[in-house]
């Protein structure tokens, strides 16, 4: 390989990489960008690459496999489910993300959807197009004061999305397993266990990441749980809710609705039940962006590349490496 390492980036969706050019200014390197880490001149420079930042492309045992000199492997953005951390670990790779480059901004997309739940903005906007002003037409309104947030998973996110729920008068609710009630308290909510969380929220908002625990949790008897009153929102991932069993429970009327920006498969069919479904307010797993968000991603993202390529310690681990590990004893 030389002295030159290369970085393949597969993530900056047909712009220009000057984010990261200016984060490896100081660094002899070959960047190479290619649209996918699937596409041929991905694939020919796969063995030499000392570094790969990708979005969501999946970097399993097989590719893994092929990237003998790779020694980081980071997600611009923060999920990390379809790397496989552990064999990248076994092969002496970090696997990194970046956890904190959009907080505000998913936070206040949730709240954005759980307002727009709350005051039906849509039947709304419909009824004024219609010529009928009648606030009748789109009723009931519930008082926002009298209500309860349920927070599943109370992290970075979960937190900001408590402290932004409790703003606007919310009561909030907050069930984590892996945070002692203490720890949920210091973060702005009342800790709960999950079956009540399920029952008491009227809004009940996501924010886990996607493990084999949370796939597919919110399930048809999670939502029967809940109150036909009640809306769900997700911002975190897809796979956490079955979306066939939450368009059926707001089809039924157990459950009033949803506010969705993320789904198990992006886009859905133009004919998928829950872009059709009124009760549903679905958004193009947007919850992330914002022009400052957007550069923030990459240039963190950029910056633990940099340090492992340095010899140094990443600042957003999702692994510890074998290799890299004993060699630091």
């Amino acid at each position: 390989m030389g002295s030159v390492p290369t970085i393949l980036m597969a993530h900056t969706m047909g712009e220009e990489p000057t984010i990261e050019q200016d984060v490896f200014a100081g660094l002899d390197a070959n960047l190479v960008t290619v649209p996918h880490l699937g596409a041929a001149e991905a694939l020919a420079v796969m063995p030499e690459a000392a570094a790969v930042m990708v979005t969501t492309h999946p970097v399993g045992a097989e590719l893994l496999g092929l990237l003998r000199r790779c020694q980081i492997v980071t997600r611009i953005g923060t999920g990390v489910d379809a790397i496989d951390s552990d064999t990248a670990a076994a092969c002496g790779m970090w696997v990194t993300n970046v956890p904190d480059y959009s907080i505000d901004e998913v936070s206040s997309h949730a709240l954005a959807l759980l307002m727009a739940l709350q005051r039906n903005l849509r039947g709304h906007v419909a009824a004024a197009r219609a010529g009928d002003w009648r606030y009748q037409s789109v009723s009931p309104i519930r008082r926002l004061s009298e209500l309860t947030l349920g927070i599943l998973g109370i992290g970075r996110i979960g937190g900001a999305m408590a402290r932004k729920g409790a703003g606007i008068g919310l009561r909030v609710i907050a069930h984590d397993p892996y945070l002692c009630e203490d720890r949920i308290r210091e973060a702005g909510a009342e800790p709960v266990d999950f079956d009540t969380l399920l029952r008491a929220s009227d809004y009940l908002s996501l924010h886990v990441p996607l493990t084999p625990q949370t796939r597919g949790l919110i399930n048809t008897e999670a939502l029967a749980k809940m109150k036909p009153t009640a809306y769900v929102v997700n911002t975190a991932r897809g796979e956490v809710i079955d979306i066939p069993a939450l368009v059926a429970a707001v089809q039924s009327g157990k459950l009033a609705g949803a506010g969705i920006d993320v789904l198990p498969t992006e886009p859905p069919d133009a004919d998928d039940p829950i872009l059709h479904e009124p009760g549903i307010l679905v958004t193009p797993h947007v919850a992330w962006a914002s022009e400052q968000a957007k550069v923030d991603v990459r240039r963190r993202g950029a910056e633990d590349v940099l340090r492992v390529l340095r010899g140094e310690r990443p600042r957003y681990p999702v692994n510890e490496p074998a290799v890299v590990a004993a060699a630091g004893d």
